[in-house]
């Protein structure tokens, strides 16, 4: 059996998971079955899987609710949803909440297994990168943001020392990137580089994971196994989401960094350890540190230097190439020819905000190569990119039935707006932002109907 690839199937009719889970092994696939969608999360606390198979209609938690959890502790898990005839306007929805596809329960299995080799495919394409190509890389060095080249070049500085670096941002902005950027300028760029998401594990298996533990030291521990520090020796140890390390584990992360000595889990041995420390998280430390949840002498000990990564809707310039660069990535791993992408489409993808930053681009730009029809990326696609925040700003246009040009309208007016109102309504500097004249500004404001932010504007502009 193959353990490339692991699959965890969720549905609360066992008969079901079974069957399922049979045809799928048959396939060559890894596979666990759960009946009960509320134990997921704790299953992915003990191990790792590639994709989850959920029914949709559970009783003690429904698939997009299991959706939202399991997007929330690994968003990097692809999510497939099973789902009746008379279930798929909710289906299509859990597709708006980061689900990849759904699949219509009881069709036939080659259309299941169709979706899961693809899914195989984008991951592998994935794990083949290289470093400086990982999340958009190569676009990102190049990138055209002023914003961007700072951080990039702060990055390059703090690169030539071995001081410890902490690496603030959303998630999705990239804040790995920073730290394999890094690492490729510093002088330990021929050794290892190991990244260690602290969030995907429970508190005990985090501090086997980062520090090793020898044979019966716990139950489960059936050899001895070597932790990230003594992987990470000579090299960079990335530890990402460093804000959701328990206290336990901080004191003993904290003499580790201070002491470059660590004692693997059931011995008194101390190792010496030789590595150069960056950490990453999306949460405000100093809030933390006054509610009581993070020591503020390892945060001291974390941010000799802090790096600020901005998130995507601030360096806009790089939409472009980014699109272009995950559009490539995804046809080649698909094996499809060039496909051609409608100017709706387009429009769309350089005018969303993207909370989810760089990944939320990446899974967008995927599922539209997935559901492009011969050989085209049509407007009817764009239902499936318009997420729930989206439907909530724009006052529930997406629930009527509204004409494509009308939702463009739409978008592009609550854009413009936004625009206006981060620039205090100053007309030539929100011009500039949009990349068109003045002139053109006017007559957007006027056919959209926001006059008095022209006023306001023009007021400003005279000052």
């Amino acid at each position: 059996m193959n353990n490339d690839f692991k699959i965890l199937i969720v549905d609360d009719e066992e008969a079901y998971c079974d069957v399922l889970g049979m045809i799928l092994q048959t396939e060559g696939f890894y596979v666990k079955q759960c009946v009960k969608s509320k134990e997921v999360v704790n299953i992915l606390k003990t191990e790792e899987f590639d994709l989850i198979i959920s029914d949709l209609i559970m009783p003690e938690m429904d698939g997009v609710a299991l959706l939202k959890a399991v997007k929330k502790y690994s968003p990097n898990i692809y999510f497939i949803m099973l789902t009746a005839y008379g279930t798929i306007e909710n289906a299509v929805e859990a597709m708006k909440l980061g689900a990849f596809t759904y699949v219509i329960k009881g069709s036939n299995p080659e259309e299941l297994i169709k979706e899961i080799q693809n899914i195989k495919k984008l991951k592998q394409q994935q794990s083949q990168e290289t470093s400086s190509q990982a999340e958009g890389g190569e676009y990102l060095v190049q990138t055209k943001s002023k914003l961007f080249r700072e951080v990039l070049a702060m990055a390059a500085k703090a690169a030539k020392s071995d001081v410890n670096i902490l690496i603030l941002g959303e998630s999705g902005a990239g804040k790995e990137f920073i730290a394999q950027y890094i690492h490729k300028e510093s002088n330990r760029s021929k050794n290892h580089f190991y990244a260690t998401n602290c969030h995907t594990f429970s508190d005990s298996l985090l501090e086997s994971e980062l520090f090793g533990h020898e044979k019966g030291s716990f139950t489960g521990a059936l050899n001895t196994r070597i932790g990230r520090f003594e992987a990470a020796q000579s090299g960079t140890l990335f530890l990402d989401e460093i804000g959701d390390v328990p206290l336990s584990t901080q004191a003993k992360l904290l003499r580790a960094i201070e002491t470059k000595i660590i004692n693997r889990i059931g011995s008194n041995d101390e190792i010496k350890v030789d590595f150069r420390l960056i950490s990453a998280t999306n949460k405000d430390l100093a809030k933390e540190i006054r509610e009581g949840n993070f020591r503020e002498d390892l945060f001291y000990r974390l941010s000799t230097i802090i790096i600020q990564v901005p998130p995507l809707r601030h360096r806009k310039e790089d939409l472009p190439d980014l699109i272009q660069y995950f559009l490539k990535k995804a046809q080649s791993a698909l094996g499809y020819d060039n496909l051609e992408i409608d100017k709706s489409i387009m429009d769309y993808l350089l005018q969303y905000s993207y909370p989810g930053n760089v990944r939320e681009l990446k899974n967008i730009v995927d599922r539209l190569v997935v559901l492009s029809d011969n050989g085209q990326i049509k407007s009817d696609s764009l239902a499936n990119l318009i997420s729930i925040n989206d439907r909530d700003e724009l006052g529930g246009i997406f629930d009527s039935n509204y004409s494509l040009r009308d939702i463009r309208r739409e978008v592009e007016s609550k854009y413009i707006e936004s625009i206006l109102k981060k620039n205090l309504y100053n007309i030539t500097k929100s011009a500039k932002d949009l990349d068109i004249s003045t002139r053109h500004l006017f007559n957007k404001i006027l056919e959209y109907g926001i006059k008095d932010h022209a006023d306001k504007g023009a007021a400003k502009d005279e000052e």
